[in-house]
């Protein structure tokens, strides 16, 4: 199978989709890779070391798609990438369809077989391709969150540590799975007051084991919710319902009980976010505010580290790669189920329910196509 790697072009995007190492995974099994590029630049990888990994380098984005069977990417594609699209192609990267009516219907169009990273389900019912960026989101979000609180960017000004004789930051998170997981590690880390919510008591019970006597754990209803964030000064949006849009925990009339300058980092907000007032940002332009609360909504918040994020992403795509690339997306996905569970797009259907319900489409099961 001929492989195409194209430079990412989402603002501020410098992760790629496959690492050097991952190339000659792919050519030693036979396989063609070509590589826009520069593409690897933004993660430390030169064109140099793709090309003694067995790729081919081609000057042109337009050239890499065209020529490719499989595209392998990042982020999903944007506008620009849609007239490369085209039936039978097969694409392979993050896709969060729940929340693009747009990029759906442009695939749904071309008749792609487009394969998301996010919705691929391991043995264990976990999702095995999205949690390396979750960790990296998690913990980011503190990180974030901490240099927004900052009076020159509008925040209360508020170190999350405190100091002796002064009292802590309050962080509240909300969703107590990987991302939340990894965002108290580094509250919790820096020394702040931590409250987790989630509606999973079974979850709540293990974080509370896992950090012992340095958290507070709660039950995500309406009225403990409310209580929490009006008391915060960082506020963590980690909910995932993977496929599907994010339901809106914070609303906009919570804001007004809210301390001025308290920040909110949501997470989800590439499947919708769970605050009512977020909106995406980018990296150029990451933050904005409503009613006085500063809102971090960077989509591709990874990016910003993006060599360690490359190296994390393509050890956790990589095997199912290699399968697409020997079988084909029909003969990878009968012998795995979970990989089955990746395929959103197919011939011109919807093939993942949380998507088809998000955005009122026809689902029709993908075991049903091939």
């Amino acid at each position: 199978m001929i492989i195409g790697v194209p430079k990412e072009i989402k603002n501020n995007e410098f992760r790629v989709g496959l690492t050097p190492g991952a190339v000659s995974a792919f050519v030693h099994d036979g396989h063609t890779v070509l590589v826009e590029k520069g593409a690897g630049v933004g993660s430390g990888f030169l064109d140099q070391e793709y090309e003694e990994a067995g790729a081919k380098i081609l000057d042109r984005a337009e050239d890499v798609w065209n020529g490719s069977e499989m595209i392998i990417k990042v982020k999903e594609p944007i506008e620009p990438e849609y007239p490369f699209f085209r039936e039978g192609l097969i694409l392979y990267t993050y896709l969060h369809l729940a929340a693009d009516v747009s990029l759906t219907c442009a695939l749904l169009g071309a008749k792609v077989k487009a394969i998301a990273y996010e919705t691929i389900t391991g043995r264990d019912g976990g999702l095995p391709c999205l949690a390396p960026m979750s960790e990296i989101a998690g913990r980011m979000s503190v990180q974030e969150g901490a240099k927004y609180l900052e009076k020159t960017f509008g925040g209360r000004g508020v170190l999350l540590a405190g100091v002796p004789g002064v009292e802590r930051g309050n962080v509240v998170i909300l969703g107590g799975g990987n991302v939340g997981t990894n965002a108290c590690k580094m509250a919790v880390g820096m020394g702040a007051n931590v409250t987790v919510l989630d509606l999973n008591t079974r979850r709540l019970a293990y974080l509370d084991d896992i950090f012992p006597k340095q958290i507070t754990t709660l039950y995500a209803s309406r009225d403990n919710v409310q209580k929490a964030v009006a008391q915060a000064d960082l506020v963590i949006g980690a909910v995932l319902l993977p496929g599907r849009s994010t339901p809106k925990l914070v609303r906009r009339e919570d804001l007004k009980q809210m301390k001025p300058g308290c920040v909110i980092v949501d997470v989800a907000v590439d499947q919708g976010g769970c605050v009512e007032t977020s909106h995406p940002t980018t990296h150029d332009k990451p933050i904005f505010q409503v009613d006085g609360v500063v809102h971090y909504c960077v989509a591709n918040m990874p990016g910003a580290v993006a060599r360690t994020a490359t190296l994390a992403l393509s050890n956790a795509t990589l095997s199912y790669g290699l399968n697409l690339a020997k079988l084909g997306v029909e003969e990878a996905c009968r012998q795995d189920e979970g990989l089955m569970a990746g395929l959103n797009c197919y011939g011109g259907f919807c093939t993942y329910p949380g998507v088809a319900e998000a955005l009122k489409l026809e689902y029709v099961a993908p075991q049903t196509l091939f």
